[in-house]
């Protein structure tokens, strides 16, 4: 999905805010929370907040929540402005790998 000739900002967007979401979801469970059901990327980056994580690194992933609900009702792009496609594989990778360590923890 690196190649936005092929894959439009909307679909790469809608896959990175689900990743985003369910590596978000899976860190507040590990943790034995109940994580709302809900979409919204800052507010589940806040609930890690509040439990004392620092979640810092990870704040710029929360402008892809509008890509949860809008990319069902077409185009949200309202930027001439690409997504910065490697960045947000990066950072979402990064983001992975932390809520695998927290699941790991838990298992232990």
């Amino acid at each position: 999905m690196r190649d936005a000739e092929v894959f439009a900002d909307e679909i790469f967007g809608l896959h990175v805010q689900q990743a985003t979401e369910k590596c978000l979801k899976a860190w507040i469970a590990a943790i034995g929370e109940v994580y709302p059901f809900i979409h919204d990327l800052g507010s589940l980056l806040r609930s890690l907040e509040e439990k004392g994580y620092n979640i810092d690194s990870f704040e710029a992933l929360q402008q892809y929540s509008a890509f949860a609900a809008q990319i069902r009702y077409g185009s949200l792009l309202e930027t001439d402005q690409p997504i910065d496609r490697e960045g947000a594989i990066a950072l979402v990778s990064r983001l992975y790998a932390a809520a695998v360590d927290q699941v790991r923890l838990a298992g232990e």
